[in-house]
């Protein structure tokens, strides 16, 4: 009987051990640092687990889900929306978000992943179908802005924080690619015949300016020797003025000398005849300017 004591009383310690070591087991839950745990008990939630140890009720709490907190990137979706101004285009977006309260996530939404792509593509057609092409193209960041503000409202209910919702490209069919094409050529050669026409214009105006130069420098020139001849003129005057007529022969003589050098001065042997009154002449400008002298 003893033995049988004994043993009975080793099974119910070691079944109590054994039970103690498996609620333990059951009870404390090491959660990793990129996970939290959603707990429920009887089929209701119970609590969240955070990152750590964590403690639960065995056999009535159950961790029900596994939610990954990481950063999370949706395949590049593409969608066609159509501009204020009816012109198709392909847009071709890509968004990153993660999970930050996961009870909302999983009991308030099935598949969060086709419910933010949906979200995108609706939201993305409505910001282009207000705008026109040309803004689109020169507005994308405005844009983005927009697409990520009115993600970021729409997901705040299903415990989601969009990081990035990006606009990678807008492409357009070729039809409105080829009539872009057209007109930006015809655009190109409007500008060259504009350049074209500015640079023979300025030509112009610089040799209109180039000539009027000359004319004025022709102009002043002429002045300038006109005021010269009359400046000496006036001087020639002004000594007949004083002198009276001796100082009038006297130029007359020093003319008259000064022609007959340049006659005496040709190349080669020559002969020159001087006239009486040319002798006369080198007289009366001699004496003229013995009396100056």
């Amino acid at each position: 009987m003893r033995i049988e004591e004994l043993i009975g009383g080793n099974a119910v310690f070691l079944a109590v051990a054994i039970f103690i070591i498996l609620c333990i087991f059951l009870g404390v839950r090491i959660v990793p640092q990129s996970e939290k745990h959603v707990v429920e008990r009887f089929g209701r939630l119970r609590a969240v687990l955070g990152p750590g140890i964590n403690f639960i009720v065995p056999f009535l709490d159950r961790i029900a889900h596994k939610i990954s907190v990481l950063e999370r990137q949706l395949p590049n979706a593409h969608q066609d929306a159509i501009t204020s101004d009816n012109v198709l285009v392909k847009v071709e977006t890509s968004v990153f978000y993660r999970i930050t309260e996961p009870e909302k996530t999983v009991y308030r939404i099935r598949d969060v992943d086709a419910a933010i792509a949906t979200t995108v593509a609706g939201i993305v057609r409505s910001e282009i179908g207000k705008l026109e092409l040309d803004q689109v193209q020169s507005n994308r960041a405005d844009l983005i802005h927009k697409v990520r503000e009115q993600v970021a409202v729409m997901v705040d209910d299903w415990g989601i924080e969009v990081t990035r919702a990006e606009i990678l490209d807008v492409n357009l069919d070729e039809a409105t690619r080829a009539a872009m094409l057209q007109q930006l050529n015809a655009e190109r050669a409007r500008r060259a015949q504009v350049t074209e026409a500015e640079g023979k214009k300025r030509a112009v105006e610089l040799n209109a300016d180039a000539e009027l130069y000359a004319a004025e420098q022709e102009s002043k020139a002429r002045r300038i020797l006109a005021d010269a001849e009359a400046y000496a003129t006036g001087v020639i005057a002004e000594a007949i003025k004083q002198n009276g007529l001796e100082a009038a022969q006297y130029q007359v003589a020093l003319k008259q000398v000064e022609a007959l050098t340049a006659v005496g001065q040709g190349a080669g042997k020559q002969t020159v005849i001087v006239p009486a009154q040319a002798l006369d002449a080198f007289g009366d400008a001699f004496k003229m300017l013995k009396g100056r002298m």
